[in-house]
């Protein structure tokens, strides 16, 4: 379950990550449990979601992530990731632990992130969140054997 929860607090800092995150373990075979066949390009579309979210997170017109449509992408994305993780008993607890995780990470990385924009501005708080959100990602991925 750790796992779900550690998905949960990066889809609450970036929605489309914990997709591609499952798309490249599913690839990998590295999910708890098969899962039917995910073509390249669907990997790879996520993938690129998920880039151009980080790109985009850097822009003076981005989003607050707190905003409802932008917490329930974050809830939904934490919620499948999470279950995807989890072991097939587990997923409907998994779910709704990374749900809850997106959500309230979500507002508690904004809250952070703003205080941080104050002193060292909009781009470099936004990499160093990219750092986060990618080492926790590589962390599950190496945890599963996928790295």
């Amino acid at each position: 379950m750790i796992e779900s929860f550690v998905v949960g607090v990066v889809a609450g800092m970036r929605a489309m990550t914990p997709l591609a995150l499952v798309a490249f373990l599913a690839r990998r075979g590295a999910l708890a449990e098969p899962v039917p066949p995910l073509s390249r390009a669907t990997a790879g579309a996520l993938a690129a979601l998920a880039a151009a979210e980080l790109w985009g997170d850097k822009l003076p017109s981005a989003p607050d992530r707190t905003i409802l449509p932008g917490l329930v992408g974050r809830a939904g994305t934490g919620a499948i990731a999470a279950a995807s993780l989890a072991a097939p008993h587990e997923r409907r607890t998994a779910a709704i632990l990374g749900a809850v995780t997106a959500a309230v990470g979500a507002h508690l990385t904004l809250a952070l992130r703003k205080r941080a924009m104050h002193r060292y501005g909009q781009v470099p708080t936004g990499l160093v969140e990219d750092a986060v959100v990618l080492g926790l990602s590589a962390w599950i991925a190496a945890r599963r054997g996928a790295i």
